[in-house]
């Protein structure tokens, strides 16, 4: 048995979300403000904290529909929004093999079920709406009423709670809602659409609710929160809401850790078995012979105190009676030390120090680690955990166990963050009933701002929150959710070209607000140093660069359609003509050979983004001509990709009468529309050769082929980092096609719709 996906509905940024489970592990990943934090929040509240729900964790977009309600009955007419349709729920799918029916026989649909998808919406709905509408028109009428008198004696009106129907539930959401659960029917489910977004099914007016909590003996649910050690610092929650957070306070000290185990798994005071007699026993004699030292030491100071009596008293007496725990040992500073050093190399004269003086990051580990093992060993009962003092142990081990960590990577180094997310898995497995097992299941949903962890994950496992712009005027960005599983899942050589160079490199991408690609070390180097120097907005947004030949850069195109991520192609015009050719047999053949791009001579490019992705065209003259609009996409209004290359320049310093060029390469076409400046960049060879070339009086089409030549065999890595050297770094502009780029790419990754989906986060949950 395991989950098979789960879908969110009117939850904060998530107002209609699939989002698939791997078998074992699942990555959330995604930009800054993508909903990775809302899903997580949602699991929780769901299934661990239902009490909790506050109006704001309501998608923004349904508060003007709520309002339209609170409105409809101040005016008494016919309500025409149902308020439940707006209130926030989450569809759980399990997919449960038949020989496991056992287990779910409470929550079947149909008796004719025959095993795989079984479905429970949980869902938050008005306990009474009558008497929330009651209790709304009271609050409104007194509201409506409350007025004062002005400076000058005439009547001001004042603007008291509540102003409307959600100002209102701001406050008293929690007294009028409950959670309930309702079976699915599996033959009844939509698959989400091309957009990604779902249609949860509609349930029955004659459904009914299940009488218990349908996954209270089915799945065990454990979390390591975000904000561990300072969630909830300064917090004004009260009652239950702080008994909850309390409970899930991160230990990171590792003595707290080991006195929670102790009590949990082996404190032989609880229920003991055989083998804790002899450590009762210890106990026991330790505090009578403790007694009898106490006593004889106080005794002197405890005759002096029963000679003064007190009234009502008659000789009263002072017994002293310790009791000692084995956890006491661990209550200070030192109870547990890092062995550091070993001089003797014996053991005899080990160098320790106390757990606070090792680093946060290796605190954060272990301290994690071991929540992981209590996580297992509280779900596989170990020791004491199936005895302890209010454990409800009427049912046998649920069959399920999912364990929520959001951002492991908190204070932790980077190789230390990949150790955790390569053997997290592992860790909740190894018990002598789990391991391969599928008696029981095990699934961990971790979500990640973390290069790293996504890095040392299979990119299988990753699932990629996606921002989608609002549907209409109105409405707020929301979110959809790409499981990679789909496209790095086969064998097929294109994807694992994709994963592979994704491995070698960074996984920046998943997290990034847009994508740049480039095809060499120069713009590599370069297109970094004109972001920051000339596009100061863009320089503030969260971009990947990835250099790729241009024969490659297509390979990428189904990972970016699933990424929707805004995208920048960098590339060369890659101009060809056809030669003829004569074999020995004197038979002509035509072939494409590599040419400087020109007008009017049937030349064709060879760079396969210009041909297959965007803008779809072969001829030079055409890809020449193409106008600036034509150079963006909105790839089926699905996200937005611009694709840059050389179009015919004016040569720095040239005559008005000189003819336009179209560069060969990046390196061509900055030098030609920076040659002033060009000749002063010095250091390598290479540029010294340059500054040359460029001092020479030189035609464009000659300075171009010399300039091409050169750069054939040159070092151009060793140029571009030069240009960094420049005492002026904005004397250097960028080439007219990548500058026409790069303005266009600041736009769409600074467009309002990202402002608007922060400003939405702040109020909708954020990330």
């Amino acid at each position: 048995m395991r989950i098979k996906f789960v879908e969110i509905s009117n939850f904060r940024k998530l107002k209609s979300t699939h989002l698939d489970f791997d078998k074992k592990t699942t990555i959330l990943v995604g930009a800054n403000n993508s909903g990775k934090t809302s899903a997580m929040v949602a699991l929780r509240l769901f299934l661990l904290s239902p009490t909790r729900l506050a109006l704001r964790d309501v998608t923004i977009a349904n508060w003007t529909k709520i309002d339209q309600l609170g409105d409809e009955w101040e005016a008494d007419t016919d309500p025409s929004v149902d308020l439940d349709l707006l209130l926030p729920s989450l569809d759980i799918w399990l997919d449960v093999p038949l020989k496991e029916i056992h287990h779910v026989v409470h929550i079947l649909p149909t008796l004719d079920w025959s095993g795989g998808l079984l479905g429970v919406r949980l869902t938050y709905r008005v306990k009474n709406l009558e008497k929330l509408k009651t209790e709304y028109l009271a609050q409104r009428s007194a509201a409506r009423d409350a007025s004062t008198t002005g400076p000058n004696g005439e009547a001001v009106k004042l603007v008291v709670w509540p102003r409307s129907l959600t100002d209102f539930l701001e406050r008293r959401l929690r007294a009028h809602l409950d959670l309930s659960a309702y079976p699915l029917d599996p033959a009844a489910l939509t698959p989400p659409g091309k957009s990604g977004l779902t249609t949860p099914q509609t349930l029955p007016a004659s459904a009914l609710a299940f009488d218990h909590p349908p996954f209270k003996n089915l799945i065990k649910i454990d979390e390591i929160a975000a904000q561990r050690d300072f969630a909830d610092a300064g917090s004004s929650e009260s009652g239950e809401d702080r008994v909850e957070a309390t409970a899930r306070r991160f230990k990171r000290r590792l003595s707290d850790q080991l006195r929670s185990y102790y009590d949990r798994h082996l404190d032989p005071s609880k229920t003991p078995s055989e083998k804790d007699y002899e450590a009762l026993g210890a106990i026991q004699a330790a505090e009578r012979s403790f007694d009898s030292r106490l006593e004889a030491g106080f005794s002197a100071a405890f005759e002096e105190l029963e000679d003064l009596g007190y009234p009502g008293m008659s000789n009263p007496k002072l017994k002293i009676s310790t009791l000692l725990r084995a956890t006491d040992g661990l209550k200070h500073g030192s109870s547990v030390q890092y062995e550091v050093a070993d001089p003797s190399g014996d053991g005899t004269k080990t160098l320790k120090l106390p757990e606070d003086y090792s680093g946060l990051g290796y605190q954060n580990l272990i301290a994690m680690v071991f929540m992981l093992m209590g996580f297992r060993d509280e779900w596989m009962r170990v020791e004491k955990a199936g005895v302890l003092e209010g454990a409800d142990v009427s049912h046998e081990i649920q069959p399920l166990h999912l364990v929520l960590v959001e951002e492991p990577e908190a204070h932790l180094h980077a190789q230390v963050q990949q150790v955790f997310i390569n053997k997290a898995y592992n860790l909740l497995r190894k018990h002598r009933d789990l391991g391969d097992g599928d008696d029981f299941c095990t699934q961990l949903i971790v979500s990640t701002h973390s290069s790293h962890v996504a890095h040392e994950a299979d990119f299988a496992n990753l699932r990629y929150f996606r921002r989608r712009p609002a549907a209409s005027k109105g409405e707020t960005p929301t979110t959809t959710v790409a499981n990679l599983s789909h496209i790095f899942g086969d064998g097929d050589d294109t994807k694992r070209f994709v994963k592979r160079y994704l491995k070698a490199t960074h996984c920046d991408l998943f997290f990034a607000d847009g994508v740049v690609f480039v095809e060499g070390q120069a713009e590599r180097i370069l297109v970094p140093h004109f972001i920051r120097h000339h596009y100061p907005e863009l320089s503030r947004r969260y971009v990947t660069l990835l250099e790729l030949g241009g024969s490659h850069v297509h390979s990428f195109r189904d990972l970016i359609d699933a990424l929707g991520i805004v995208t920048l192609i960098i590339g060369d015009l890659d101009a060809t003509v056809a030669t003829k050719i004569t074999d020995k047999n004197g038979q002509e053949t035509s072939r494409w050979k590599s040419a400087r791009p020109q007008q009017g001579q049937a030349q064709q490019t060879a760079n396969s983004v210009l041909k297959e992705w965007h803008p779809q065209k072969k001829l030079i003259d055409e890809l020449v001509a193409l106008p600036a609009e034509g150079h963006a996409s909105t790839a089926g209004g699905d996200y937005e990709l611009y694709v840059a290359y050389q179009k015919p320049v004016k040569v720095e310093g040239a005559a008005d009468d000189d003819a336009l060029v179209i560069p060969r390469t990046f390196e061509d076409a900055l030098i030609l529309e920076n040659r002033s400046t060009i000749a002063k960049v010095e250091g390598s060879l290479t540029s010294a050769k340059i500054s040359a070339i460029v001092a020479e009086p030189l035609s464009g089409e000659d300075l171009e082929d010399e300039l091409f030549d050169l750069l054939k065999t040159a070092e151009k890595a060793a140029f571009a980092l030069d240009c960094l050297m420049l005492k002026d770094p904005k004397a250097l502009k960028p080439p007219s096609y990548i500058a026409a780029g790069l303005k266009w790419f600041e736009g769409a990754v600074g467009k309002d719709i990202l402002e608007g989906e922060i400003k939405a986060g702040r109020v909708n949950g954020g990330d």
